[in-house]
Formats: C-alpha cells, sequence, structure tokens
C-alpha cells in the first residue's frame, strides 16, 4: 500500500514541476487532457472549444460548450493547472 502512495505523489509532484517549468503564457495541460477534465464534469458532447486569456485562475484557460441532455454548459478549465474554473449553464445571451 506504501508503494502506491508514494507513486501517486511522485505523478503529483512531477505533473506540478512541468507545470511550473512550462513558459508564462504557455499551457502546462494540453487540449486532451483539458477535454478529459471538462468531460467529467459534464458528460456529454463538446461543440465548441477554444484556448482563451481570461480573469481567474492562471488567466490562461481552455472553455468548453458541452451539450448535455439538450442544455449546453460551459466548462472553463486552467490551462496552467487543470482546475475547473467555470460550470455555468450557456444561455446563449453572450
Amino acid at each position: 500500500m506504501r508503494h502506491i502512495v508514494l507513486s501517486a505523489a511522485s505523478l503529483v509532484l512531477c505533473g506540478s514541476a512541468f507545470a511550473a517549468a512550462s513558459p508564462p503564457g504557455h499551457p502546462a495541460i494540453d487540449l486532451a487532457a483539458a477535454r478529459t477534465i471538462a468531460l467529467h464534469v459534464v458528460p456529454g458532447k463538446i461543440v465548441k472549444e477554444e484556448l482563451e486569456k481570461e480573469r481567474g485562475g492562471s488567466g490562461l484557460r481552455y472553455s468548453f460548450d458541452i451539450r448535455a441532455e439538450g442544455v449546453v454548459h460551459e466548462i472553463g478549465v486552467d490551462a496552467r493547472d487543470g482546475k475547473v474554473l467555470e460550470n455555468s449553464i450557456d444561455d446563449g445571451k453572450d
């Protein structure tokens, strides 16, 4: 059991080092990883995706519009650390 815990801790530390080594203004996680995170939050079909600079988090985020059960959800994933920054219903009133 201790081996599993140490392995998991090593993965977390490696991921943190990778994120820290990424140049400012560049994503530390790739689009595929961000998609996985967003679809974990709202399982459905991605109908729009983009990388954008926006306030909050690191200032660089992946934005996904995901259609699930007839409703479009907007999910924002920080491109530096993978944290979910937004989870809202897109009412189309932009």
